[in-house]
């Protein structure tokens, strides 16, 4: 165990971790908040470790601002990262004073009006944009091209539908990473298998054939400045919590195809997709490296996949794996 001077016994003890509750009046209302102490194993009285002090105001600040539903510093950071502005310019862009989000990063507390500012910039880009006009004086020219361009690529996302959105935002939450060409093909077989079991689209974009396996274009904008590599940014807060509007046979679906097909690369995922009939039906009369935006029909996505549901039954783990394996050559 730990050990530090406890001021009771008045020699070095041992001591161990714990959660207390306290409560404390703020502006008139009552908060409960928890609080992290070390305790002396001997006379069980409360010590002064070292960074327990700090520790418990951030714990403080922290249930505080989730308490009153205030805008956390981190998240602060994500809307100069988000629109790449920095933290001048975010200020005037916000409509705040020169300094005023230099004290929040040092942990000011917002008030909750500029709290509800930062938060709705946050979760909109239109929102942001608007902001951005109305004080784009103040911002200067430079700060101010380079966050209009950032809110016009971000508007990709909000041309999505919502279940594509959601979609996305489901694999983000239950992937450990993921790049943007297994997205693509996570999204498609996304789709192949909802319609399999359903007889019907799970969100209404359509993909087209590229030389790489099937693609949903507007998806590939949003993402390919990452290219190879996992799908990791800020922007991508926009996703969060999206994932809570897919039904339950709608995530049953995600979890089937996730813990499947969510094992492999997306260069084994798109060299399952080059043997599959949609694809291949697309990219007819096309050359291995020549470029097309032929859309694979959903119907004749839907009647792939009914067929393989038929012979595989990829209503299951197992049926899924199955039919995998063959197609990568592992199934004996």
């Amino acid at each position: 165990m730990r050990k530090d001077f406890c001021v009771v016994c008045r020699k070095e003890q041992e001591y161990e971790m714990k959660i207390v509750e306290e409560k404390e009046v703020i502006k008139g209302k009552e908060y409960k908040f928890l609080f992290t102490t070390a305790v002396c194993s001997v006379c069980k009285e409360e010590m002064s470790v070292p960074g327990l002090i700090d520790l418990n105001i951030k714990e403080r600040d922290e249930q505080y601002r989730k308490a009153e539903d205030i805008i956390f510093t981190e998240d602060i950071r994500k809307l100069m990262s988000i629109y790449n502005i920095g933290k001048i310019p975010l200020s005037f862009a916000l409509g705040f004073g020169e300094v005023t989000i230099s004290r929040y990063l040092e942990g000011q507390m917002p008030s909750k009006s500029y709290s509800n500012i930062m938060k709705r910039a946050l979760e909109s880009p239109d929102y942001m944009e608007k902001l951005l006009e109305e004080n784009k004086e103040k911002v200067g020219k430079t700060a101010y091209e380079k966050a209009l361009k950032r809110i016009r690529e971000l508007k990709h996302s909000f041309c999505l539908s919502d279940k594509m959105v959601s979609s996305i935002a489901y694999i983000f939450k239950q992937m450990k990473e993921v790049t943007p060409l297994a997205l693509q093909k996570l999204l498609y077989y996304v789709q192949g298998e909802y319609m399999a079991i359903t007889k019907k689209p799970l969100f209404d974009e359509d993909c087209v054939a590229w030389q790489h396996g099937p693609v949903y274009v507007d998806v590939y904008h949003l993402f390919k400045d990452f290219k190879y590599n996992p799908i990791e940014d800020n922007r991508f807060v926009f996703f969060n919590g999206k994932e809570k509007k897919l039904l339950e046979e709608e995530q049953r679906v995600m979890d089937l195809v996730l813990r499947t097909f969510g094992k492999y690369s997306g260069k084994v995922l798109e060299s399952i997709t080059h043997e599959e009939e949609p694809w291949k039906d697309a990219r007819k009369g096309y050359g291995v490296h020549e470029a097309s935006n032929v859309i694979i029909d959903k119907n004749r996505i839907m009647a792939y996949f009914e067929a393989l549901n038929e012979k595989y039954d990829i209503n299951t783990v197992q049926g899924i794996n199955k039919y995998i394996q063959e197609q990568i050559g592992e199934y004996n």
